[in-house]
């Protein structure tokens, strides 16, 4: 029987609940400031610059002083700042505690937060969008969010692939790693790449390999291009914005890639379709998705509640803004990538071995 109204036990729940939303609450507050620190440049103004008044942080970030001020106070409050506890305000000095600038501003950290907390910005704003989208269908395109999203879930991955694409994951699948360090070189089709980095850490981590870089998303590859110039194997790795059904690309790759992304796509299985028409023989197919429980538990873990609320926010809404759709959604469990890939023409997907906690590796052979 379900607990009577004003029982010990359905109050508890109640402020249990009531106490868990305030935290999210403080927390929501929390990702706008460090949103705000992120793209003002203010946390990097204090890391290169050193124990700051607020008058002296507004001077040499260009920005107002009672604005930065409250911020300042705010990051004291919160924690992620120190301040010296002079009674003043204005003669306060803040800084940023041991280890909190690599959380905040090393961009090959693999404890780089702010990336994360700009896609989570971004996709807050589209909220009202959203709502439409659950009343008349539909869905919000990934257009819509602006460079926030995009830059934010690439820069959010770009330490996972510098780190550990070519050590760790790459190298677990021997033959792979073998063809990808022989002669002639391996060719490597980098599918809905967005702004490059994979691709571009497949090619610093194997010296002979070519990569293209292929995403339908124009910005994303401007991106790309940008990032690329800016490194040593800018000879090596090409971006383009086009299709990867085109004729002209059939067979030609002895390993295509797929990073985080086919959850999002409107129509995976035509996609997953493609990717093998791109492979030569011998060549295969490595997805690399979100390592969500392989069935529905209620309650769920963190990671759980992370995936679905990055499918109400964006994932699921871009997957639905381009019908028909297959409706797939952030949470996309193995059994669903498996029924994908069987009828994309694949004759079997297995799940690599690869520990990580973010994502689950699927080698799909045709």
């Amino acid at each position: 029987m379900p607990d009577e109204p004003g029982s010990a036990s359905a109050e508890t729940r109640r402020d249990e609940l009531a106490g868990r939303l305030f935290g999210a609450i403080n927390g929501t507050m929390d990702l706008a400031a460090v949103y705000l620190g992120d793209r003002l440049g203010l946390y990097r103004a204090l890391a290169d610059g050193g124990a700051s008044t607020s008058g002296e942080l507004a001077a040499r970030t260009g920005l107002v002083e009672r604005y930065v001020r409250e911020w300042l106070e705010h990051g004291a409050v919160t924690g992620f700042l120190e301040a010296d506890g002079s009674a003043d305000g204005l003669v306060r000095r803040y800084s940023l505690p041991e280890g909190h600038a690599e959380v905040f501003l090393d961009e090959l950290s693999l404890a780089y937060m702010t990336p994360v907390i700009r896609s989570i910005s971004s996709a807050m704003r589209m909220l009202p969008e959203i709502r439409t989208a659950f009343i008349e269908g539909g869905g919000v395109p990934w257009s819509a969010y602006g460079p926030d999203l995009r830059e934010g879930q690439g820069a959010a991955n770009r330490a996972q692939f510098h780190h550990l694409l070519g050590t760790d994951w790459l190298p677990a699948i021997p033959d792979v790693h073998a063809r990808l360090s022989a002669d002639p070189p391996a060719r490597v089709a980098d599918l809905a790449c967005g702004v490059g980095w994979s691709s571009i850490a497949i090619a610093r981590a194997y010296s002979r390999v070519l990569v293209d870089g292929i995403d339908l998303d124009d910005p994303a590859i401007t991106e790309a291009r940008r990032n690329l110039a800016e490194t040593e194997v800018a000879d090596r790795v090409a971006f383009h914005a086009r299709d990867a059904s085109e004729p002209a690309l059939q067979g030609a790759y002895d390993l295509v890639t797929i990073f985080e992304a086919v959850h999002d796509m409107s129509q995976p299985v035509a996609v997953l379709s493609a990717a093998r028409g791109l492979l030569a023989p011998g060549g295969t197919l490595l997805v690399v998705d979100e390592r969500v429980a392989e069935q529905f538990t209620a309650p769920g873990d963190d990671v759980e509640r992370v995936m679905y609320g990055s499918s109400l926010l964006a994932c699921l809404t871009n997957a639905m803004a381009d019908g028909p759709s297959a409706e797939t959604g952030t949470v996309m469990r193995p059994e669903t990538l498996r029924r994908y890939a069987l009828d994309a023409g694949f004759r079997e997907m297995t799940i690599l071995p690869i520990e990580n906690d973010s994502f689950r590796f699927y080698r799909l052979d045709p």
